[in-house]
């Protein structure tokens, strides 16, 4: 693919605006993005093209029926400059497993990891080095077809647009069990990165903000017993020195960070379950003492622990550890991003 893939450089560049030691998350942009049309029944060949606005009908299906999916990625760079991905062929597969449950055409793997890394090197300089920094990046898919009938469209854009941001620090959160909203239901499609999953949360997550929490605990949409979710991330429950998280299924995202997590806790000797947690068990060792930590996983923060959890109008605090399985695993996970440990898993990707 190579020989095909257009590149249209930017005339200028709005790095020099940039302070990097003061980065938000997401809201700054780079100067170019990758963009690939699906037309005529096959995705054409990747362009890559100075950021831009989009121009799209009023009647394009994105708009209507929501046909939209989409990834979280980082690109990390180390103290010799050299650019790293973290498991960058598990995002195009998670992609391609939710364009398939949103009837949007499955991407070809060149035109995702070629148009990636070609881009990655574009915009190498974007990348900041600041302790905890990175690019984020974010590869996704809509429905640029059009027509009112309720049906899969035609036409899809599929976009990778970066955004260099700082160190995400969540700090320590409080979360509210939830006891009437769900995020997902069997035979529905809260496994997919789908826009619509997000869109959904929010609600139910501001009616807790509104009563003193950051964030929700989803639980299961039958009978709210069992804990899956902590809102965009997946959930991770400590027992006595056991680590406990949810099995994937039709309702919960298989994470990356999730899955790169139970591999590293094994290679730490942590003991791990791989089993449905309700909450009466979660409410019981709260009570009992022997909670002791409670954490989400995912590509932002890596790991943002919970300090307390509400539950029938009252709080739980957890213990603040001193040497928590939490930091453990998000330190041997940034060493591995980072390039400043070994990478055993052979999960670090360098871009070239």
């Amino acid at each position: 693919m190579t020989n095909t893939l257009m590149i249209e450089k930017a005339k200028t560049s709005k790095i020099k605006d940039v302070d990097f030691d003061n980065l938000s998350f997401g809201s700054i942009y780079t100067d170019h993005m990758l963009v690939c049309d699906y037309k005529d029944g096959e995705w054409k060949a990747p362009k890559i093209v100075p950021y831009q606005p989009l121009t799209l009908d009023p009647s394009a299906k994105i708009f209507h029926y929501g046909q939209s999916i989409f990834e979280g990625m980082k690109a990390y760079k180390d103290d010799e400059d050299n650019v790293w991905l973290f498991r960058p062929l598990e995002n195009f597969k998670r992609l391609n497993k939710s364009a398939k449950r949103i009837a949007i055409p499955e991407l070809p793997e060149e035109f995702f990891m070629e148009g990636l890394t070609t881009l990655l090197q574009i915009e190498k300089d974007w990348i900041p080095k600041n302790p905890g920094s990175s690019l984020y990046i974010r590869p996704f898919i809509l429905a640029s077809g059009t027509g009112f009938h309720a049906s899969p469209a035609d036409e899809y854009k599929f976009i990778i647009a970066c955004a260099p941001s700082g160190a995400y620090f969540s700090g320590k959160v409080k979360v509210l069990i939830e006891q009437n909203y769900s995020r997902a239901a069997n035979g529905g499609v809260g496994y997919a990165k789908a826009g619509g999953n997000y869109a959904g949360q929010f609600y139910p997550t501001q009616l807790a903000i509104e009563k003193g929490y950051n964030q929700v605990i989803w639980t299961d949409d039958n009978e709210h017993e069992y804990i899956e979710e902590a809102g965009a991330m997946n959930i991770f429950v400590r027992i006595n020195d056991t680590l406990i998280t949810g099995p994937t299924s039709d309702r919960i995202l298989d994470g990356i960070t999730r899955k790169s997590i139970l591999d590293i806790a094994k290679d730490e000797g942590i003991a791990t379950e791989v089993r449905k947690i309700s909450v009466t068990e979660v409410v019981e060792a709260a009570k009992a003492g022997t909670l002791k930590e409670m954490f989400g996983a995912g590509t932002a923060a890596v790991v943002s622990p919970i300090a307390s959890f509400g539950y029938k109008d009252n709080d739980y605090d957890l213990p603040d550890l001193a040497d928590s399985y939490a930091s453990r695993l998000k330190k041997r996970i940034t060493d591995i991003q980072y390039n400043r440990a070994e990478d055993k898993f052979g999960w670090r990707f360098k871009v070239q």
